[in-house]
């Protein structure tokens, strides 16, 4: 949702940032990379308990997000494998942070918590796996409320606020109604198909 609004509005001012500093020497790629490394030291803060910290990096996290594909369309680097290495290292980023959930309340014995984190984990990964199999019948299939960002926005806030267990609801039940929404999007347009 905030993907479909936002498109590549940022891009202008980012491409400003990549032209005037180190950035225009640095491969997409790289920082695609660096985004999970940041991501999975966020996640080590999870487990560890320092959520604020935690929140801090998973935005930087998502800052090297944003920055990856402006970086790629700025040095006219975008190509086919570009977009599927990113979404690859996005699935590791998304599920770093959900399993560091997992095992923090798995070792404070909070099984609910788990099971809870479980459920997100699951609708996490069908929601870029519904989208890659519906495109591969229809042009498109971005439907849905709970898309990236939304996802990296609600974990930055619960890991700041400390309030977990609100947005593991929001996210066990807004990941599976995208993932059937999806679904439904992709009947209806294949209904149309010859």
């Amino acid at each position: 949702m905030i993907s479909a609004i936002l498109g590549h509005e940022l891009d202008r001012p980012l491409s400003w940032l990549i032209k005037n500093t180190v950035l225009v020497r640095v491969h997409p790629t790289a920082l695609t990379l660096m985004g999970l490394l940041v991501n999975l030291i966020a996640a080590a803060a999870i487990i560890a308990g320092y959520w604020k910290s935690a929140a801090l990096l998973i935005l930087a996290a998502g800052f090297f997000d944003m920055l990856d594909g402006a970086t790629a369309r700025t040095q006219r680097k975008t190509s086919h494998f570009g977009g599927f290495i990113d979404s690859v290292i996005d699935r590791y980023s998304d599920m770093s942070l959900l399993i560091a959930l997992i095992i923090f309340y798995a070792l404070q014995g909070k099984i609910f918590m788990v099971s809870l984190c479980s459920i997100a984990s699951l609708g996490t990964v069908l929601i870029p796996y519904t989208r890659a199999k519906a495109e591969a019948l229809i042009p498109e299939c971005k439907v849905g409320l709970m898309e990236r960002a939304e996802r990296i926005l609600l974990l930055a806030a619960g890991t700041f606020f400390n309030s977990m267990e609100i947005i593991m609801w929001l996210m066990a039940l807004f990941t599976h109604l995208t993932v059937f929404h999806r679904i439904y999007y992709t009947w209806k347009e294949t209904q149309k198909l010859p």
